[in-house]
């Protein structure tokens, strides 16, 4: 994957240390301190929104249409902002969770929880930053990983992920259960562990059976098996994609730390109840590689309980032999078979649950494979989803295409034609987190790479297409190697309601360690921006955090940072 460079990483932290904000130091006793030092919150809430999971539910489309509060009337500098942060210990890549009407604390509140890379999570009031509690995840006896532990010849000095390597991907929650799942990684410098924890959300105490050590193998010749075995890595498999709690199994996926061979994409199923390992797959038993990344976002899921998931760079099929035609020879060679279904790098796939595995019941891999994998072009870089309602799966591929699949005949492979609902070619890679909103009128999946403008692509359900006159925000947005991450909110289809909100990194060239901005754009309209962070004093991001996407709940929007904190921006 992209490697990014050491020596702007530590150029921009010096000169961005002004824009670095100190988060309030919220605890039991001082509950209701804000940034701006104004009068405490006292209202109650009356909103009681839930997002369990990254981008809100199973589809990843990221809209949350039960917003009554935000609109595109009231988003604006004078009455929107910035009104308390939350501090936490470390870097948040994880994006922040919300609870409604959690009953805790003597009371039922709004609970938003959050992650950090040091292996620690804390549970806050959403709506007056209350912390009711926090605890560590680490292994007694050892640290989180950090940068320096994934040096290698591949990558070095490594920077994808900056400092410790604790908890990356985002967790899920049952809210029913009352348990939050995660996976945190420890290491003493020699051994690294990865764990499964399921915790209860009221107390922060490990549930019965949690922790798990992750671990998994399948038969196959793959790149580092020992005799015809191909085993889960903890120190290379990186843990980047959001979690999935689909029909009573958590389900975890895994890339690499850049490149660093040997390493493949797994997928590890464990039963929610009693965390005992229900699922392991690989991707490339008889190959290499087939990272799962998708910049973050998570496993997408439907209602019968399939899965769904691009995956990187590495071997498409299997050889087999043939006899060269026309060589008169009879020579047998070897040639690749793209359709063999146990090498799925550079795929999206439709993953069946099958006894202890998954099954691959769908796919489609682009005719140009090839091409992508000798130029570092993977096909899951950008996260995907399901737009809601339909059988349409969104797709992008790093050399700039947009893939519009049907789940359930995704197209498999062709020499000649990509044979799957529409290709849109943007000509920019496509490092991003997009989403999607249904209005009154129109719906939209809104799209916002690296060295791009927001895009916004009107859905017709008529064709399962998107139209060809879709709107262009006048407006730049990033131009390094990390692209926007939005969330949609709405109250319903209610016309003045949708606002598109979008998180990056500012700066010629950002690194994964940059300064950040947050933007809301009317939905419905997204020439028209309502407000940005850069506005007012005292709203400002501090370091973006890499594909966190804003979590609109409960008339708040919870922005993870690299700054030590969460911002809590909302109504004035």
């Amino acid at each position: 994957m992209n490697k990014y460079n050491f020596l702007l990483v530590t150029f921009l932290i010096t000169v961005c240390l002004g824009c670095k904000k100190t988060p309030v130091q919220t605890n039991n006793n001082n509950n209701n301190n804000n940034n701006n030092g104004g009068t405490p919150i006292t209202t109650v809430n009356t909103q009681h929104i839930s997002v369990l999971t990254q981008h809100n539910d199973n589809t990843r489309a990221g809209l949350n249409n039960q917003e009554t509060k935000l609109t595109t009337a009231n988003v604006n500098a004078k009455q929107f902002g910035e009104l308390f942060s939350l501090s936490v210990d470390d870097y948040v890549f994880a994006q922040p969770l919300v609870v409604g009407n959690l009953p805790i604390s003597s009371g039922t509140h709004n609970v938003v929880f959050i992650a950090t890379v040091n292996n620690s999570v804390y549970a806050y009031d959403g709506d007056n930053g209350k912390l009711y509690w926090k605890k560590n995840f680490t292994v007694t006896g050892m640290r989180p990983p950090s940068a320096n532990d994934m040096n290698s010849s591949w990558c070095s000095p490594y920077n994808d992920i900056p400092g410790s390597i604790g908890i990356i991907g985002t967790p899920v929650i049952d809210s029913v259960g009352q348990t939050i799942y995660f996976v945190s990684r420890s290491t003493d410098g020699t051994t690294f562990v990865q764990y499964l924890h399921a915790v209860n959300i009221l107390t922060g105490s490990e549930q019965a059976g949690s922790p798990v050590k992750l671990s998994g193998s399948v038969s196959g010749t793959g790149d580092g098996s020992v005799n015809g075995v191909v085993s889960f890595d903890p120190r290379r498999n990186n843990q980047r994609q959001g979690l999935a709690l689909v029909s009573g199994v958590v389900y975890i996926s895994f890339s690499s730390h850049c490149d660093w061979n040997p390493y493949h994409g797994w997928i590890l199923g464990y039963n929610s109840k009693t965390l005992q390992q229900q699922t392991v797959y690989c991707d490339t038993p008889n190959g290499e590689q087939g990272g799962i990344w998708e910049s973050g976002m998570g496993i997408v899921a439907d209602a019968q309980g399939n899965l769904y998931v691009d995956t990187g760079n590495g071997t498409v099929g299997t050889p087999v032999p043939y006899t060269e035609p026309g060589n008169g020879t009879g020579e047998s060679t070897s040639s690749p078979n793209p359709s063999d279904l146990t090498n799925r790098a550079e795929t999206a796939m439709k993953l069946t649950p099958s006894g202890a595995t998954l099954q691959v019941s769908s796919f489609f891999t682009p005719s140009n494979y090839l091409d992508l994998n000798i130029n570092d072009l993977d096909y899951g870089v950008m996260g995907t989803f399901l737009i809601p309602n339909t059988a349409c799966y969104v797709t992008g591929c790093k050399d700039g295409n947009i893939y519009l699949l049907d789940k359930d005949n995704m197209g498999g492979y062709s020499y000649s034609t990509n044979q799957i609902l529409q290709t849109i070619p943007l000509n920019v890679t496509m490092h991003c987190q997009p989403a999607y909103y249904k209005g009154s009128a129109n719906e939209f999946v809104y799209i916002w790479s690296e060295g791009d403008q927001l895009r916004a692509f009107p859905f017709n359900r008529g064709n399962n297409n998107f139209s060809s006159n879709q709107i262009v925000a006048g407006t730049g947005g990033p131009t390094g190697p990390t692209g926007v991450d939005i969330s949609v909110s709405s109250n319903g289809t209610l016309n003045g309601t949708g606002i598109v909100w979008a998180s990056y990194p500012i700066g010629s060239d950002p690194t994964s360690v940059a300064p950040g901005i947050l933007r809301a754009f009317d939905a419905n309209d997204i020439t028209k921006e309502l407000w940005n962070s850069n506005q007012t004093v005292g709203d400002g991001v501090g370091y973006y955090a890499k594909f966190s996407s804003p979590t609109v709940a409960d008339g708040h929007v919870y922005l993870a940072t690299f700054s030590n904190s969460v911002n809590v921006y909302g109504l004035k």
